[in-house]
């Protein structure tokens, strides 16, 4: 019995070691007809988004377990880092909602008013792209029964966003 603990505590130890060998995001973002907003769920690594706060904005430490001693530094990445432009190029109002952390990994709510036709919309995707190189953000974008999904990179920072007629 012994020896079976052990060994599940070894690889336990083990695939700590190797689960963050991958860095990446997924995002669903769901466009609501009543509040005429966007309204989005994004998914991270808590330690990836800890180091790119710290990173971003100068600091030794940052614990984002800490009640909410960090929201406006959150608020203030995100605002940065996903964009979503009108047809005139102007961005949109992002409004942060708050956070869930789960295990390793943080759940970031927010939404995004917008009232005009979905038209010639484009998105700026670049969550902790500038912490790795192998970054990955994956976003499925729901509107109706329409679902597109876009996958953003480093040198896959903006896209257009496309909704049915």
């Amino acid at each position: 019995m012994i020896l079976g603990i052990n060994l599940g505590l070894w690889l336990i130890y083990l695939f700590s070691l190797l689960a963050h060998d991958f860095h990446n995001s997924i995002a669903e973002m769901h466009y609501n007809l009543k509040s005429q907003s966007f309204e989005v769920s994004l998914r991270v690594f808590t330690d990836d988004f800890e180091n790119i706060l710290k990173k971003e904005n100068h600091l030794e430490y940052l614990s984002l377990s800490k009640a909410k001693t960090h929201e406006p530094l959150i608020e203030s990445y995100l605002k940065k880092n996903f964009i979503i432009r009108n047809a005139k190029n102007q961005a949109l109002v992002l409004s942060y909602i708050g956070k869930e952390i789960e295990g390793e990994v943080i759940w970031l709510y927010f939404e995004i008013p917008y009232k005009e036709k979905l038209k010639n919309l484009t998105l700026q995707h670049t969550i902790l792209l500038d912490l790795f190189d192998d970054q990955t953000n994956l976003i499925n974008i729901f509107y109706k029964n329409h679902k597109q999904t876009l996958l953003f990179t480093r040198r896959e920072r903006v896209q257009k966003l496309e909704f049915p007629t």
